[in-house]
């Protein structure tokens, strides 16, 4: 197993990696709107929001040798099942090859986000 780490997503907030990479997989977890430069969430709304997070999906891809093309599974997590649509807009616009996808309501998430978004790659 090797752990993936980048400056160019946000540091993990607790005791976990930001991705593993475990044989022709690479298991990231999952990422929420904080904009690494301000350390923080600086979007409020969901289509920022949504922005972010999926950048961030791709500096940890990026990070691992990989890209949005390779993804083959995501798991999506939205504060509000009534953003859904207007999440879904953003994602469609990164996630190009469309892969496997869940993507339910939860009662929060971690700093107040509004989406979090985690995601498996293939390695080539």
């Amino acid at each position: 197993m090797r752990t993936i780490h980048t400056d160019k997503a946000p540091a993990a907030v607790g005791p976990y990696s930001q991705a593993i990479q475990a044989g022709g997989m690479l298991y990231l977890s999952g990422q929420i709107a904080i904009d690494p430069a301000a350390g923080k969430i600086v979007a409020t709304d969901i289509e920022g929001q949504a922005e972010q997070c999926c950048r961030n999906v791709e500096a940890v891809l990026a990070a691992a040798g990989s890209d949005m093309k390779h993804v083959v599974k995501t798991t999506c997590f939205l504060a509000e099942i009534g953003d859904f649509q207007k999440f879904n807009a953003v994602y469609e616009k990164h996630f190009i090859s469309k892969p496997a996808r869940s993507c339910v309501a939860v009662k929060d998430l971690p700093a107040g986000a509004l989406c979090e978004v985690e995601a498996i790659a293939a390695l080539d």
